[in-house]
């Protein structure tokens, strides 16, 4: 069969990666991929919000599985326009994957079906909004309502960061159309992990537990990034908070938007506070986490193309997930900048010296090709992600993979992983 994936960032080189390996998979293609996704797929030209580009693609070249990889063509109806002319796809239909392109939706639906979650408003405008930061206090976490490329959320520790962060939002300085309404919630101290299922809107099967790293420098310090790197297991999920996390979480999430008329078929991402005992649920995302999706893949030893199949058919009763007892972890290396403004263009070094390395990977994120070099193309350029029988060596591998990797600028953080060490 042959299996198209949407997306050009270092997930979809993961997904790429994974179903190439099916013995089910002729041929892959990617739109519009990267250059590191065209040394094993083929790489086709359209935008991933060009639906209609998209559904031509698949039609004339008899795709016989769609994988959406970012939540932009998600949010725009990719999975219900592919699905009205017969195609398999995978992913969330539009009415379903509001629960990511809409903070105040998704609150409000945790509200509504008792899935714990921090204390919070939806605003409109500054004043009643500052109001609110007022009676509340700081630090608060202050969030863009849209789509803002896992960048839309200020942890703002004094009242300044705060009102500053709310008067940009509103006034459609920092994020645009994606601010126009944010939403307003208390801090919650712990520790995250991310928390993954396949659904079929009915069923919910998880995926291995997962860490992310948002801010952009060592110890969580600096704003928040689409994510700087990702370990899996995450021992903080132990089997306790795993039992919570699927039953007061994911259960009421799809059974409360199935009892909406929503349906939520495809993967579940819901980021956790984990405080002691107690599991919040911070946001859920549409699609695989990035960088999560990167080291989850490397540990999946079940075949995965059959799973998204069943997925994209609305049954995964019979499917069951088989895991590598591997710790895997993923390091991003970065443009100098990033999240902020960062160059294009520096020639990337030593991409052969770590592909040398045994159970390590470089996932392409933000290249391009000029000429026959490997160049910076983004924020985030890399995912340097590695197998280790244990956390600690899964760490020192990727970090080993790194350490041969330059350009001008580059920056990554030194800490990935730490705190799976602490436990």
């Amino acid at each position: 069969m042959k299996v198209l994936v949407i997306g050009s960032g270092g997930r979809e080189h993961a997904l790429v990666w994974k179903i190439a390996q099916s013995p089910l998979v002729e041929k892959v293609y990617c739109a519009p991929g990267n250059p590191g996704i065209g040394t094993i797929a083929e790489n086709v030209d359209i935008k991933v919000d060009d639906l209609s580009g998209l559904l031509s693609f698949a039609k004339k070249e008899d795709i016989a599985l769609t994988v959406v990889g970012p939540e932009l063509p998600l949010s725009l109806g990719i999975v219900d326009l592919f699905e009205e002319y017969g195609l398999k796809v995978f992913g969330a239909q539009k009415n379903a994957a509001i629960i990511e392109a809409s903070k105040a939706f998704s609150k409000d639906l945790m509200r509504k079906y008792n899935v714990p979650t921090a204390a919070y408003e939806v605003f409109t405008e500054v004043e009643p909004a500052i109001a609110f930061i007022d009676r509340t206090g700081v630090p608060i976490v202050i969030k863009a309502d849209g789509l803002a490329a896992g960048k839309g959320v200020i942890i703002a520790q004094t009242r300044d960061e705060a009102v500053a962060a709310v008067t940009d939002m509103l006034s459609g300085n920092s994020f645009g159309a994606a601010g126009s309404r944010v939403v307003i919630e208390e801090f919650l101290k712990g520790e995250e992990a991310s928390f993954l299922a396949f659904t079929d809107g009915k069923n919910i099967i998880p995926l291995a537990s997962a860490q992310d790293h948002k801010a952009v420098y060592d110890g969580d310090t600096g704003p928040n990034t689409g994510g700087m790197g990702a370990y899996s297991p995450a021992p903080v999920v132990t089997p306790a908070i795993h039992e919570k996390a699927m039953q007061e979480v994911m259960r009421r999430t799809v059974d409360g938007m199935a009892a909406e008329g929503r349906p939520y078929r495809g993967v579940l991402y819901a980021g956790l506070m984990i405080d002691g005992e107690s599991v919040k649920t911070l946001e859920f995302n549409a699609r695989f986490g990035d960088p999560e999706c990167q080291p989850l893949l490397m540990r999946m030893k079940s075949d995965i193309v059959p799973i998204l199949l069943a997925v994209a058919e609305k049954d995964i009763s019979r499917v069951q997930i088989e895991w590598h007892d591997k710790a895997a972890v993923c390091v991003v290396m970065a443009a100098e900048g990033y999240p902020g403004d960062y160059p294009r263009g520096d020639e990337i070094h030593g991409l052969d010296d770590a592909a040398k390395i045994q159970d390590l990977f470089v996932f392409h994120a933000g290249t391009a090709l000029d000429k026959d070099k490997f160049v910076t193309n983004g924020g985030r350029v890399l995912g340097v992600t590695a197998l280790g029988p244990t956390v600690k060596e899964a760490i020192d591998r990727a970090y080993q993979g790194v350490s041969l990797i330059s350009w001008r600028g580059a920056h990554y953080r030194k800490d990935i992983g730490k705190k799976a060490l602490a436990r």
